[in-house]
């Protein structure tokens, strides 16, 4: 397994839309013609004129900011500016850890709600309790807020206090806690056994995520005889993405060999082709992949390596068919540039731009009676201004991004068990790696 340096962005970490990055500094000087130059002093005019007779005084900054996501936002969905905040943000996240206090919360009658707190973190060392609603953080009231909101005033600088008030069923009266931010990891992939199979969730693409999944494979081994486990379940519905390398990683640790994914840009010298190195770490055991409309960018190249590689079989429902890669061209203190610059393509040359991965076997998920009609399918190819794939066509790409909270309603995970426990068969299961068509 060789471990590359996390150099590449593919998919959202946040948000149903995805995104592909490439960090880089250098930017190719491409000489413009003259009248490209007149043009931009017609923009010099405008900006003048806005700044000095707009009815109320305009921020200078946010009119720069704003004209330049307009030009950005007229080449494709996912070719933006990030002021210094926002890449700030978007750097946090792929690092996969961040100050703060250590818990899950959702948002319920309008209050925080915790869901989990976080094993060995400030949270969970202060005494909070899953199932605890947060009322007030630092004196005020959470109600009138969104999530996001709260989420952010929970989150600081490493050594700074935060007070929090709690009102816990059976208490009294609310409890009130001072907690001491600290660095939280955000665990990337979660797992657990389902009897005499391995269940593996990558929740996203962060620097962690390797590392996490690696320790998770261990563990389940440790738990399951060689002999006694059927084989690994790999969830990657609702996984918008995250980082290239790590997405290689991945799909390496299930690979003995095979090309992985490649990058082609505007100019044919742009190519650039990852190959897999021995060492499956499952040991060859039998996998199933589960994919959905919310299965996006990086975890698509997993899903679309070990399938044409023929190392597993994809279950589900089409993914969401992000297919481009985004090069982050950072601006100093003024943020980053982030620019469509090439598009990646599966083991076998596919280009899932627009059209996402197609499962072996489709398995759709029903919506509970509550839902239907409020869950709408997630698509690339139905984002206003995206990149029409070379293979795109009026189906288009997506499906339903929906999995139910409780395992005994998840359809598409009880027919993956079945079918490695053998309780259902199928021709494209299991996959078989001698059977791959591989580039020479």
């Amino acid at each position: 397994m060789i471990r590359r340096a996390s150099l590449v962005l593919v998919g959202a970490l946040m948000g149903a839309t995805a995104m592909g990055i490439v960090y880089s500094s250098v930017v190719p000087a491409v000489a413009a013609n003259p009248s490209t130059y007149r043009e931009l002093s017609i923009f010099g005019d405008v900006f003048e004129r806005v700044r000095a007779q707009y009815v109320t005084p305009p921020q200078d900054d946010k009119l720069i900011e704003n004209a330049i996501n307009g030009m950005l936002s007229s080449l494709d969905p996912h070719s933006s500016y990030m002021n210094s905040t926002d890449a700030e943000d978007m750097r946090t996240q792929t690092k996969g850890e961040f100050g703060g206090l250590g818990i899950e919360v959702t948002m319920e009658d309008d209050l925080v709600k915790v869901t989990s707190p976080i094993d060995d973190t400030p949270a969970a060392k202060a005494g909070v309790l899953a199932g605890d609603f947060i009322s007030k953080i630092d004196g005020q009231d959470v109600r009138g807020l969104k999530l996001e909101e709260a989420v952010d005033k929970m989150r600081g600088a490493v050594g700074k206090p935060i007070k929090l008030t709690i009102l816990r069923k059976g208490a009294e009266k609310p409890i009130e806690l001072t907690i001491v931010r600290d660095i939280i990891a955000v665990r990337a992939v979660k797992f657990h056994t389902e009897g005499d199979v391995g269940y593996v969730r990558v929740i996203s693409f962060t620097e962690k995520t390797y590392d996490d999944l690696k320790n998770a494979i261990e563990k389940i081994q440790a738990q399951i005889p060689a002999d006694k486990l059927k084989g690994y379940v790999l969830d990657l519905r609702l996984n918008p993405g995250g980082l290239l390398d790590q997405a290689i990683n991945v799909s390496d640790a299930f690979l003995e060999r095979g090309e992985v994914v490649s990058t082609r840009g505007r100019n044919p010298d742009e190519t650039r082709r990852f190959n897999a190195t021995p060492g499956d770490l499952t040991g060859g055991k039998p996998v199933i992949v589960l994919v959905n409309g919310g299965s996006a960018s990086a975890s698509e190249i997993v899903a679309g390596a070990l399938q044409d590689l023929k190392r597993a079989t994809v279950l589900g429902t089409r993914s969401f068919g992000k297919g481009s890669v985004q090069t982050i061209i950072p601006l100093g203190e003024a943020g980053a540039l982030r620019l469509t610059t090439a598009l990646y393509y599966t083991p076998s040359g596919k280009s899932i731009q627009g059209t996402g991965i197609s499962p072996d076997i489709k398995v759709e998920q029903p919506l509970p009676p509550e839902l239907l009609g409020k869950v709408e399918t997630t698509s690339e190819s139905s984002l206003r201004g995206h990149i029409k794939g070379q293979n795109e066509n009026d189906e288009g790409s997506g499906s339903v991004a929906y999995v139910p909270p409780e395992a005994k309603d998840d359809l598409q995970l009880n027919y993956a068990l079945d079918l490695l426990r053998g309780k259902k068969t199928d021709p494209a299961f299991p996959a078989n790696p001698e059977k791959a068509e591989l580039k020479p």
